[in-house]
């Protein structure tokens, strides 16, 4: 069984951010800075918000990139950081074509959506949502 994030409808959201505060909640900071979902302007409210998340890429570019093997592919979904593996190059950040890797600077290592489905439970809207899918696992 595969489980995945996924944007539902992304013209519900409010931009709100409560998302960002139950993912960043979920590792124990009250902030936002570690959080590994991001909503952001697409250019004012009549424009709408973009939700950037890891979207767990076929053959991940970020867990390719990582000379040190840090990042693995999980087959159920997701990513997840070895973080005694991680040097802090930020490859793996540059790697992400939709710049879902989100950078702890305290830390110096990315921080990658884990796909526990936190934010889906927080937001008011529902236009986030945890699937999972029969999908056999190699």
């Amino acid at each position: 069984m595969r489980i995945k994030l996924s944007v539902e409808n992304t013209q519900l959201c409010v931009g709100c951010q409560l998302c960002m505060y139950a993912c960043s909640r979920r590792s124990g900071n009250g902030g936002l800075g570690l959080s590994a979902i991001s909503v952001r302007s697409s250019g004012g409210m009549s424009k709408g918000f973009t939700i950037v998340v890891c979207r767990c890429c076929e053959d991940a570019p970020c867990v390719e990139a990582c000379p040190e093997k840090a990042l693995i592919q999980i087959k159920t979904g997701g990513i997840r950081l070895l973080k005694d593996k991680c040097t802090g190059c930020g490859l793996c950040r540059d790697a992400c074509i939709i710049g879902a890797v989100f950078w702890d600077s305290v830390n110096r290592q990315p921080n990658i959506c884990v796909q526990c489905g936190q934010c889906a439970l927080f937001c008011p809207h529902h236009v986030l949502a945890l699937t999972k899918s029969e999908e056999k696992t190699p």
